[in-house]
């Protein structure tokens, strides 16, 4: 098998093995590639979103030479070079899951990477009984809540194709990532902001209460005006295992600025005297779900410290 010559281009797919890189020429056809060997000598694996140096094989295929270096990368999900990140929850129907909400923007905090809050399913605050309530109570927490804190904040609905246009200017020219719980309607959201796409979706299984995973690999989705999505499979919770128990109090933007003030360096923000942050719990500028979670979130990390 005869190398041609050596070209660049970005991963778009990763799937059973090959990768699909599209070459700088946006026009062309992705090229389906096998990964050099040296890589799993390596302990790397290329990921979607990353820069490559690829061969042309005699059979019209690829071999991925070379990784370039990234700018950021996710573990989970796993995608190199994400720009923003798109945490999709939708106000109801599954429940607004706001510690799992705190914990993907923990780890897109650690990342480096811009972030806004997609609600989708809005027009279910317009609904009556318990849903209309339970959706209308959470837009509400969201706002008062992380609106302050500087997260951009976007209401869709798929099935009114309400909300979509505003958003889709947010991610024009941009490499994002959708990220976020099953079944709160990612895969029916990009339908929405890319016509023609039809993406597999999937009810939400009242029995269980969570949605069916339908996404079943990471994929770049040219949306158009240079714009890619990665859509990715939903998770149902994630680990830390990339962070610090010392990291955790930065991944949180109101700890983050008021951690200067502490009387202690290094402080924990849990139970030492002269903290800015339990300061701010008292007089109610901390939000006390929030901080709930920053604690449970600490636990959790000793306690996989401890058992490894």
């Amino acid at each position: 098998m005869t190398i041609n010559k050596e070209l660049q281009g970005t991963i778009v797919k990763a799937l059973a093995g090959y990768y699909y890189v599209q070459p700088a020429d946006v026009q062309a056809e992705p090229v389906q590639c096998r990964a050099r060997g040296v890589f799993k000598k390596r302990g790397v694996s290329p990921l979607v979103g990353d820069r490559v140096h690829y061969s042309l094989t005699d059979n019209g295929e690829g071999t991925v030479e070379e990784i370039l270096p990234r700018d950021t990368e996710l573990i989970r999900p796993p995608v190199a070079n994400i720009e923003l990140a798109v945490l999709v929850f939708s106000v109801t129907e599954p429940e607004l899951s706001f510690q799992l909400l705190d914990k993907f923007l923990v780890h897109i905090e650690h990342a480096g990477l811009d972030t806004v809050i997609c609600l989708s399913k809005s027009d279910l605050t317009a609904a009556e009984g318990k849903d209309g309530d339970s959706a209308r109570e959470a837009l509400q927490r969201v706002k008062k809540v992380y609106g302050p804190l500087g997260y951009e904040i976007f209401e869709t609905s798929a099935s009114r194709s309400q909300g979509f246009d505003h958003l889709r200017e947010r991610l024009n020219g941009r490499l994002s990532v959708f990220a976020g719980q099953s079944g709160v309607g990612k895969s029916s959201m990009l339908n929405a902001l890319v016509p023609g796409l039809t993406l597999e979706t999937n009810a939400i299984s009242d029995r269980l209460g969570r949605g069916k995973h339908t996404t079943r690999h990471v994929e770049l989705i040219d949306i158009g005006n240079n714009g890619y999505v990665a859509d990715t499979p939903g998770f149902s919770q994630l680990d830390f295992q990339e962070l610090g128990v010392e990291d955790l109090g930065y991944c949180f933007r109101e700890m983050r600025e008021l951690s200067p003030s502490c009387k202690f360096r290094g402080c924990t923000h849990v139970h030492e005297p002269g903290c800015a942050v339990l300061e701010g719990l008292a007089a109610g500028t901390i939000d006390a779900g929030r901080h709930a979670h920053y604690i449970t979130f600490m636990d959790e990390m000793k306690e996989k410290k401890r058992r490894y």
